[in-house]
């Protein structure tokens, strides 16, 4: 019962918190004007690209051991 308890309190923190954000679609069309967004993208892009190597290379070695057992 005071997991319950603890889990509605932590959501209606959470909730709130949301609630007292201001939209602010100012910022991306700031950020595009500017051409700060292709920035933010390249690097997503780059981060995304970096775990999907990490990944395949991660699944050749363990191809590689099974296959070795």
């Amino acid at each position: 019962m005071k997991k319950l308890i603890a889990l509605f309190f932590i959501l209606l923190a959470t909730t709130t918190l949301t609630f007292a954000q201001e939209p602010s679609a100012g910022t991306a069309i700031d950020m595009r004007s500017s051409g700060k967004i292709y920035v933010v993208i390249a690097v997503i892009l780059i981060i995304f690209i970096g775990l999907a190597v990490y990944l395949f290379s991660i699944d050749k070695r363990l191809k590689k051991l099974e296959r070795n057992k």
